[in-house]
């Protein structure tokens, strides 16, 4: 092999290699500029000083790309505001976390007003927060902020995980009869039910039970403050729950550094799950103990601070989700919440993927976001 011929086959390697360390170079020390999420333009029309209320720009253009697919923009809203109740401990971009695969951008394509309620980022003065608070005090007060700016009592909402519970707890202890549809994904209802976690939840339950008996210790006589959780431990637990998955990912980026869209993919998908944020100690309290070791919703109801909330009290119409192979909350946690609810228009559907994959997958645009705009659409007029 000629000098030459030698030098025009390292050319391309030679330019990988240029292009996996500016890649590097950028994924390392400038990560924020590769992120592309939380593009869609919106304005906040409430904030109280942590949570704020997002109203999203109506969408320009005749059409939306998803995936490379052209979606239709409709040209008419519907009359029913629709509210996305997110899960504490998440940052926002889950719900708009690439310009072509945003649900956010989907449902607004499909007429639907969208507004979010963002929890903000809880400090340690917020520790005592507890559900009480956020669906007794903050909920009540950020919707009626989202009737006041639409100028429709009727609502739908949509809730992920504990966002799930939020929306169910808000409409139950609160009789809101103006909440027109719920959406509820991945929530758990029964927490014991849930697989091997569900296993773990059963024993703390009968440790749980003999602490009560024999004892006066109360995790709810604790401090909240000491039980506060910050956003890095979050963002370890949940990758902890699947971390081949995660390790994975890291390898596949190590091997395609010179791939500048591969890179931005792992940096976007990367900004939410590494950007969690803390959970008050009072959530924990009530999370730990209602949701996951008592199981209470499994009963068909739940005490929030000094009142209790039953599920029988809900009889809007309600379309229920959940993932596969959700190792967190799996189907069997979850269905049960159409046994409890007096709601005649109901329906439950498992979908493909897990956890996280209810709200972002490659196949959320099709099993997910597509079945929640036509099933809104004749309950939004």
């Amino acid at each position: 092999m000629t000098n030459t011929a030698a030098v025009r086959k390292l050319k391309p390697v030679r330019k990988n290699a240029r292009r996996a360390v500016r890649n590097l170079s950028d994924r390392l020390l400038k990560p924020q500029d590769m992120v592309l999420a939380g593009r869609s333009p919106y304005e906040v029309i409430h904030d109280n000083g942590l949570v704020r209320l997002r109203h999203y720009h109506p969408l320009a253009g005749d059409y939306i790309l998803l995936d490379g697919v052209k979606v239709p923009v409709a040209q008419e809203r519907h009359a029913v505001p629709l509210v996305i109740v997110p899960p504490l401990a998440v940052n926002m971009y889950i719900y708009d976390l690439f310009p072509e695969r945003s649900m956010i951008r989907y449902l607004q394509a499909r007429g639907y007003d969208i507004y979010l309620i963002d929890w903000g980022v809880p400090r340690r003065r917020h520790a005592h927060y507890n559900l009480a608070t956020y669906c007794g005090e903050l909920m009540p007060e950020f919707l009626a902020k989202v009737r006041e700016h639409s100028g429709s009592l009727d609502l739908s909402l949509h809730g992920w995980s504990m966002g799930g519970i939020c929306v169910l707890c808000y409409t139950a202890l609160n009789h809101d009869k103006h909440i027109r549809n719920l959406m509820v994904l991945g929530s758990p209802i029964n927490s014991h039910a849930s697989g091997k976690l569900g296993k773990m939840y059963q024993m703390l339950n009968r440790q749980a039970e003999w602490v009560r008996n024999n004892t006066g210790f109360r995790i709810h006589n604790l401090n909240p403050q000491w039980l506060h959780t910050p956003g890095w431990m979050n963002t370890l637990g949940f990758k902890l729950m699947d971390p081949v998955s995660n390790l994975r990912g890291y390898w596949e980026l190590l091997g395609k550094l010179a791939d500048r869209d591969f890179v931005i993919n792992h940096a976007t998908t990367a900004s939410f799950l590494d950007g969690m944020v803390a959970y008050p100690g009072g959530i924990v309290q009530d999370m730990s103990v209602r949701i996951w070791i008592d199981n209470e919703l499994a009963k068909g109801y739940m005490t929030i601070g000094d009142r209790e909330m039953r599920l029988s009290d809900i009889d809007c119409s309600l379309l229920v989700f959940a993932g596969k192979t959700d190792n967190m909350v799996t189907p069997a946690a979850v269905e049960t919440l159409l046994d409890f609810v007096s709601s005649t228009d109901k329906e439950f559907r498992v979908a493909p993927g897990g956890h996280l994959g209810l709200v972002h997958s490659s196949k959320a645009p099709e099993h997910i976001w597509k079945t929640i705009g036509d099933w809104l659409e004749s309950r939004s007029d």
